[in-house]
């Protein structure tokens, strides 16, 4: 993508240009990392556990917020700080640690981008009814154009504020149509009937597990924007990530909670499809097509830019042809959703590895904010380290829960 601190002083001009383009690009970030957490998963999984626990849910919600803003606070900081991607900063608290850091970050990137450009394809097929392979397709060849313009950055940045914001206002009208009992929604949010431990913790893998969580990190570090002067932003960016997603999971919340409470059952074939038809008929199921195309398209982005981001600092040959290993990315996701579909095995692989990811990541981070030879003469605050000490025991007592339920899928 070519979008390193050399390459783009244009950005970061000075006076008044440089104060709006500064503040694009970490609204950009903070979008691109929220936009990356809201895909076809995220939709299916707010509905099914929402179904499940009813009201309670708000409470799996607000636990999983305060839990996420712990991870991102945590790897925003020190990834600013310390000026260094994440698989750098791994490699330098443990040598060969940011290799597997790299390799399981773009496998589960790859496998979950096949599942994201169908998503997206899905989205096409409900708006125009065309084939989801070919809606597939047509969504590659508009994301490989985002990749190929001169100003990829700034055009990513654009998608992922207009494309996200779309999804919530979207997701907004239909959680109205739905009438939730927003008092019950409330009162339960803060007095559960039920606490669900591990939907919590799904949660919290899923909106700042696997690639999801550096996303926005590693874009303000492309834009040049890091370094301790710059902890004030950084630190408001990585925690308008967590809320922007957050946002778009409530109002969802709120949209099937209004239809499951009538006594409507979801479709188990596609959840949020039959929550958004149901409050509003089928205006609402276009709208659904139009969140999950943004959802699919918005993730792919994310995914395929963090993936290759990791890549980069430990191959020259991926640092030199960035772009092309980009678009390959996308390409090769989308030759798979098209002619092979959603290859079982990988996908497997790719959730154990992901189950990994998050408690592997924000233990080297944790490590590495103590770290002089990384962070320098910064301090970084007790309270972020106990806080990210406990959701790394959360996330590590999932990693292995997931891991013993996968592997026996290998062999099934």
């Amino acid at each position: 993508m070519g979008l390193r601190k050399e390459q783009v002083p244009h950005t970061l001009e000075d006076g008044g240009q440089k104060t709006k383009s500064k503040w694009s690009v970490i609204l950009g970030a903070a979008f691109l990392m929220g936009s990356s957490a809201i895909g076809p998963g995220f939709l299916t999984q707010t509905a099914v556990f929402t179904e499940q626990l009813l009201a309670s849910f708000g409470f799996v919600i607000l636990m999983s917020i305060i839990l996420d803003i712990g991870v991102q606070a945590n790897i925003w900081r020190i990834i600013a700080v310390s000026k260094k991607r994440g698989q750098d900063i791994a490699n330098m608290v443990l040598p060969g640690l940011g290799y597997f850091l790299a390799f399981a970050v773009a496998l589960g990137g790859l496998a979950f981008n096949i599942g994201n450009v169908g998503g997206a394809g899905l989205g096409m097929n409900v708006l125009f009814g065309i084939d989801p392979r070919v809606g597939a397709a047509i969504t590659g060849a508009i994301t490989i154009g985002v990749f190929l313009s001169k100003e990829a950055g700034v055009a990513m940045d654009k998608i992922a504020r207009v494309l996200g914001g779309a999804m919530i206002l979207l997701t907004l009208y239909v959680a109205f149509q739905s009438n939730p009992p927003v008092g019950d929604a409330i009162t339960h949010t803060f007095a559960p009937t039920t606490i669900d431990i591990f939907a919590i913790i799904t949660l919290v893998g899923g909106t700042v597990g696997g690639y999801i969580t550096f996303a926005g990190g590693h874009r303000l570090l492309d834009a040049g924007i890091s370094g301790k002067e710059n902890l004030h932003q950084v630190t408001k960016s990585s925690i308008s990530g967590i809320l922007i997603a957050s946002v778009m999971r409530i109002f969802l919340f709120l949209a099937v909670l209004g239809v499951v409470v009538t006594g409507f059952t979801l479709d188990p074939s596609n959840p949020p499809a039959s929550v958004f038809q149901e409050a509003a008929g089928m205006v609402g199921y276009k709208m659904f097509g139009i969140v999950l195309w943004a959802a699919g398209i918005t993730s792919v982005i994310g995914a395929a830019y963090t993936s290759v981001s990791f890549l980069k600092t430990l191959s020259n040959k991926v640092a030199r042809n960035e772009k092309a290993f980009t678009l390959g990315f996308i390409v090769v996701s989308t030759i798979v959703f098209t002619f092979i579909g959603k290859p079982v095995l990988l996908l497997i692989l790719a959730g154990a590895f992901n189950g990994l990811i998050l408690p592997v990541a924000l233990g080297t981070i944790l490590v590495g904010a103590h770290k002089k030879s990384i962070v320098g003469d910064y301090k970084h605050p007790l309270w972020l380290t106990i806080f990210g000490g406990i959701v790394f025991l959360l996330t590590a007592y999932l990693a292995v829960m997931t891991l013993i339920d996968k592997v026996p899928q290998l062999f099934g």
